[in-house]
This record gives structure tokens, C-alpha cells and sequence, in this order.
């Protein structure tokens, strides 16, 4: 089951400020977290049942955002980029990162 973060996302279509705008609590009661403060003037808070049916939309984000940090792992950093550009070529590059781009899909 994914998690209420990404629900919340799935349901607003963009990620909220969790400081500020809505704010998550988890009492340690085995219950999880719940939604404790709602300040987002866009929508209005949703009720559960709503937030369980982006169950598959957010196990969806959940996939790409684990898919996408595997990318960055892969890619390297800036400098590492360039430096490969400069010994291997860019065509190699692009291979490369298209390459990890097959590995590493988003759903």
C-alpha cells in the first residue's frame, strides 16, 4: 500500500509544502500517519475513502521517484558527466544514459 505523502500528491496534482501547508502526524499507535493540519487552498481536504483510490497513482510515484534516484546514483554528478563526455565522446554518453534510462524505467 503506498503511502499517504504520495496519495496526498497524487490527489493535489503537485507536491505541497509538509511544513506548512499540510501537515502529517503519526500517533505510534500502529494506525500510520493521518492527515493533522490541512491549509491548501486548492482542494479541500479529502476524505479517506478519496485518498485510497490514488492508491495505484501514488504506488505509481513511489515507483518513479525510486526509479529516478537510481538514475541520478548512475548518472553521477555534473563533473563526473562531463568528464566521461571528454574521454568517451557524446554519442557514447547519450548510449549511456539512455541505457540507464532502459534499466532504470518509470512506470
Amino acid at each position: 500500500m503506498s503511502n499517504l505523502t504520495n496519495k496526498i500528491i497524487a490527489y493535489l496534482g503537485r507536491t505541497p509544502d509538509f511544513l506548512t501547508e499540510i501537515k502529517l502526524e503519526n500517533k505510534s499507535d500502529g494506525k500510520g500517519d493521518y492527515i493533522a493540519e490541512w491549509n491548501a487552498e486548492d482542494k479541500v481536504k479529502p476524505t479517506e475513502e478519496q485518498l485510497n483510490a490514488l492508491d495505484s497513482d501514488a504506488t505509481k510515484l513511489e515507483n518513479n521517484n525510486i526509479a529516478i534516484a537510481k538514475r541520478k546514483e548512475l548518472y553521477g554528478s555534473t563533473a563526473k558527466q562531463l568528464e566521461y563526455i571528454v574521454e568517451n565522446g557524446v554519442d557514447a554518453f547519450v548510449t549511456r544514459q539512455q541505457q540507464i534510462k532502459t534499466e532504470n524505467p518509470k512506470s
